[in-house]
């Protein structure tokens, strides 16, 4: 089944991938999340990367960081682990984007590795989708 899955997106994904670890040796562990967003502005700038930063979605409330190329969902983080709540909610910018990948990536950790979500259908089975009363 794995052997013909394809990656979504792979060379925008190395291109974007390639910033966020630029970043990472650049500022560090320990900058504060605008600081991270600086700098990647600047460097998708320089790379002719077209981007959209930090907006609202809809009548959510939610505010997306990134919208690369309009494809990829990039959602910044710096805290000490990113936790299910975090993947929550790259999923549902994905669904009310109708995006296929997310990227969510964590400053804070010793060794950056860049988090792929992918969009769930929804022709998934009822008995995981929440529903309203």
């Amino acid at each position: 089944m794995y052997a013909n899955a394809k990656l979504i997106y792979p060379e925008l994904s190395y291109d974007i991938t390639g910033v966020l670890f630029e970043v990472h040796n650049t500022i560090g562990r320990y900058g504060r999340e605008k600081q991270y967003g600086d700098l990647i502005e600047r460097l998708f700038h320089d790379r002719d990367i077209c981007y959209r930063r930090e907006f609202f979605i809809g009548d959510t409330g939610n505010i997306v960081d990134f919208f690369v190329e309009n494809k990829i969902v990039l959602e910044l983080k710096r805290k000490k682990i990113i936790t299910k709540e975090d993947y929550y909610q790259v999923q549902r910018y994905l669904q009310i984007m109708d995006l296929k990948l997310g990227l969510l990536v964590n400053f804070q950790e010793e060794f950056l590795k860049p988090k792929r979500v992918v969009r769930i259908e929804n022709n998934v089975p009822s008995k995981f989708l929440i529903k309203k009363y």
